[in-house]
């Protein structure tokens, strides 16, 4: 084996540049990702985003989330649920192994849910949590009725908790272990840390074998590493959050295909601060920022829309595009109808408040310091001149990420622009009921808080999608801050290897296991 994976790798390095027609890849393929970090697999606790995806490949789950949206089967063959939702049973497939070929068990469930719940209940700091941080939300309890049966007790009455049960299953006794075993279509062969990963063929797997029987994962340092890799055809696909991959365009040469992240990009607006605790102003501002311009401009295009927390490529969507569209007049008529005006002639909006007094609109926007690219702080002065365009004089102030953190915690801020990672769960309530962590515009409804209390409280689908629905027209009135659009990223690819209508964060192989399956 160290031969031909000596071997392997001196083709890796030295393979030259090459233009062949983009064509469906065969039995291996070479892949890029960006990772500095990563220096065990540690699968219930990784470290870096498109390792996740690499784990994937090796680490399967009891639920998987179909090309819709929607929580499937995977190593579950069903489940029920009782108790008016508080009570969930799955089931096991049978004849299901690892791939030492030891059959899957409860238990294994079991002891995996509990190491990650441990992992998030005995860390103070959000950040030591674990990726599968949000699982402490959604389970009380877990235990196994029989070998094939697991019996999980849920802290809500909630749909939701179908996807977060996606983490990773491996065996009892390796949870806390170094490269575990896994039930997944391939095994990791071998692994150099900063160098590289190579995954082969999972035999005992208890579906058809890929047609791809080897995957080799070249690591990064850089973006720009990464780039100029593809470029010179070291490898085959590359893996990019970068906006410098919007040059590269579908060809007969390679491909560039778009996937969906889950890092929303937000403009805060502080609900207590005068004058955006007027709905009015906050509706203004809304109507004056053209984020599909940002869009085109700044990111190159590699962003998905959102008018809401909800991306509009999600089945719980709820289109209201009409209330969020780019409308200047409409802007400029808000303000006017709530008595603002030039009053002295300077270019900037006035509002006389009393008998003796004057407002004017002057409004500070934080944007932190982002060592890797200027996006933000180009996204920022845009803004700036989208709200001068309606006489609202903005300042943009640039700090570091810390001293932005303290001043959202502080409540010293009119508006800041943020980015936010949503978890797998569609579930946005850490931003807008009162009091919660990532509610940093302090945004009080009860309305609002009520609609997510509702949303924690539906077990079936049909209402689950209602509920989401209201709570998107709900912001769509209140405004508490706005959504820009979620971030995209870009498959690099000269080997087609997949057929799945929706490519995501941290699944980017996803399809490779069943491609050219007859």
């Amino acid at each position: 084996m160290k031969r031909t994976l000596c071997l392997f790798l001196s083709l890796l390095m030295a393979l030259p540049a090459f233009s062949a027609l983009a064509e469906n890849v065969e039995d291996s393929l070479i892949v890029g990702i960006y990772s500095t970090h990563t220096t065990e697999i540690r699968p219930l606790n990784p470290q870096e985003r498109d390792i996740v995806s690499i784990y994937g490949m090796v680490y399967e789950s009891l639920v998987t989330v179909d090309d819709n949206g929607l929580p499937q089967p995977l190593l579950a063959e069903n489940w029920t649920e009782s108790d008016n939702g508080k009570t969930w049973t799955f089931t096991l497939r049978e004849n299901v192994t690892f791939s030492d070929g030891t059959p899957l068990t409860a238990a294994d469930v079991v002891a995996s849910c509990k190491y990650l719940l441990d992992l998030a209940h005995n860390n103070e700091d959000e950040n030591t949590q674990g990726f599968y941080r949000s699982l402490q939300y959604m389970v009380d309890d877990i235990s196994a009725r029989d070998d094939r049966t697991v019996v999980i007790k849920a802290g809500r009455s909630y749909y939701g908790i179908l996807y977060a049960l996606t983490f990773p299953i491996v065996p009892a006794a390796q949870v806390d272990t170094p490269n575990p075993l896994g039930t997944g279509p391939y095994i990791i062969s071998a692994f150099e840390p900063a160098n590289y990963l190579w995954l082969k063929v999972n035999d005992h797997w208890w579906q058809t074998k890929p047609q791809v029987k080897e995957i080799m994962v070249s690591l990064f340092s850089s973006n720009k590493d990464l780039i100029t890799a593809y470029e010179y055809g070291r490898v085959d696909t590359a893996f990019t959050r970068s906006v410098a991959a919007s040059q590269y365009k579908s060809g007969n040469s390679s491909l560039a295909i778009t996937y969906n992240t889950r890092q929303l990009e937000t403009l805060l607006l502080n609900n207590t601060s005068y004058p955006l605790d007027d709905v009015n102003v906050r509706k203004a501002i809304r109507a004056a920022i053209d984020a599909n311009l940002i869009s085109q401009k700044v990111y190159m295009g590699m962003t998905v829309d959102a008018d809401t927390p909800i991306a509009s490529t999600s089945w719980l969507y709820y289109d209201q595009s009409g209330e969020f569209k780019y409308n200047l007049e409409l802007a400029q008529q808000l303000l006017a109808d709530d008595g603002w005006s030039d009053l002295d002639g300077d270019g900037v909006l006035d509002k006389a408040v009393g008998t003796d007094k004057v407002k004017h609109l002057y409004l500070h926007l934080l944007v932190y310091e982002d060592s890797e690219n200027d996006v933000r702080y180009e996204t920022a002065n845009m803004i700036a001149d989208m709200l001068g365009a309606l006489k609202i004089s903005v300042t943009v102030d640039i700090v570091t990420y810390d001293e932005e953190k303290t001043k959202l915690e502080a409540d010293k801020f009119d508006m800041a622009l943020a980015s936010f990672q949503m978890d797998v769960t569609p579930d946005a309530g850490f931003l807008l009921m009162k009091g919660n962590q990532g509610n940093y515009c302090r945004y009080v409804s009860s309305e609002m808080t009520s609609l997510f209390e509702t949303l924690r409280k539906c077990y079936n689908r049909d209402d689950f999608a209602y509920a989401q629905q209201a709570i998107q027209q709900q912001f769509a009135n209140d405004v508490p801050f706005i959504c820009l659009f979620y971030r995209a990223g870009a498959i690099l690819t000269r080997k087609m290897y997949t057929t799945v209508r929706d490519i995501r964060e941290f699944e980017l192989l996803r399809g490779i296991e069943s491609f050219g399956r007859q």
